[in-house]
C-alpha cells in the first residue's frame, strides 16, 4: 500500500487533480511548493499527517470521475492549453480587477487600510505576470512545441539560444514562487478574500474575482511546475541522448 505521507505533493496532484481540493482545505501549497512530501508539509503547518492522508486516500479511492487527465496530454497540447486558457484568462482579468481595486481604495480604504496593500500587490502581480507569460510565449513554449514535433517526426531539433530548457524553467519556477508568495499575502490580508460586513456589491465582486484569479493561477502554476516543465526536461535529455532521434542542426 502506498505511503501517502511520503508521497510528493506535486506528483499526487499531477496524477489526480481532485487531491488539490484537500491541499487547499489544509492550506498546503501544491503548486509553487509542491516538491515536498505530504508529511513534511504537514510538519511545517503543524497538522497531523493522518488527517490529510485519510482525506487524500478517500479522494483517490473514489476515482478520477470527470477529472481532466492533463498528465496524459502531449507537451505541445499542454503548452498550447496553458497559453490559450490560463494566459488568456490573466490577460482578460487584469484590466477588470485593477479599476475595481482602485475604486475600493478610494471608497473603503480609510476603514479598511489593507486594501491599499492588496492593490499594490495585485499591481505588482499584473506587471510581473504579464512579462513572465511573454517570456514563456516567445521563448520557452515554442521550443517545447518544437521538441515535441521533432520527437514525433524523428527529425532534427534546432538547439535553443538559451542552451537547455533547464535554464528558462529555473527562471520561470522562481517567478512562480514570487507570485505564489504575493497571493499568499493578499489571501492573508483579506481573510481568504472574505468581504467585511460593510462590503458593498463592488467589494464582494472584487474579492470574488481575486479569489477566482488566485485559484486559476494555482492550477496554471501546477500544470507548469509539476507536469509541463519536468516532462520537457526529460524529453530534452532523452532526445539528446539518442542521436538518431535528436540531431542538432548548426547554423
Amino acid at each position: 500500500m502506498e505511503n501517502l505521507e511520503q508521497a510528493i505533493i506535486g506528483q499526487l496532484v499531477a496524477d489526480n487533480y481532485h487531491t488539490a481540493a484537500i491541499f487547499k482545505k489544509f492550506n498546503i501549497d501544491f503548486c509553487c511548493k509542491g516538491n515536498i512530501s505530504v508529511g513534511e508539509a504537514c510538519r511545517q503547518k503543524n497538522i497531523s499527517p493522518s488527517l490529510v492522508t485519510a482525506e487524500l486516500a478517500g479522494v483517490r479511492t473514489a476515482g478520477p470521475g470527470a477529472m481532466v487527465d492533463y498528465n496524459s496530454w502531449g507537451l505541445d497540447v499542454l503548452a498550447s492549453h496553458i497559453w490559450q486558457t490560463h494566459h488568456a484568462y490573466v490577460d482578460m482579468q487584469i484590466p477588470v480587477i485593477k479599476p475595481f481595486l482602485h475604486k475600493l481604495c478610494s471608497v473603503h480604504g480609510s476603514r479598511h487600510p489593507e486594501l491599499y496593500e492588496i492593490n499594490k500587490l495585485f499591481a505588482e502581480t499584473a506587471a510581473e505576470l504579464t512579462m513572465h507569460m511573454k517570456k514563456e510565449e516567445l521563448m520557452l513554449f515554442p521550443y517545447i512545441r518544437q521538441m515535441a514535433a521533432a520527437k514525433l517526426e524523428g527529425s532534427a531539433c534546432q538547439p535553443p539560444v538559451f542552451g537547455s530548457v533547464i535554464s528558462p524553467i529555473a527562471v520561470m519556477m522562481h517567478e512562480h514562487n514570487q507570485e505564489g508568495e504575493r497571493f499568499a499575502r493578499m489571501t492573508a490580508l483579506s481573510d481568504d478574500f472574505t468581504p467585511p460586513e460593510d462590503a458593498c456589491n463592488t467589494y464582494r465582486v472584487t474579492y470574488g474575482l481575486l479569489k477566482e484569479f488566485r485559484d486559476d493561477l494555482h492550477l496554471h502554476i501546477h500544470l507548469e511546475n509539476n507536469i509541463l516543465f519536468p516532462k520537457a526536461v526529460i524529453m530534452e535529455e532523452s532526445m539528446r541522448g539518442a542521436g538518431e532521434s535528436y540531431s542538432v542542426e548548426r547554423r
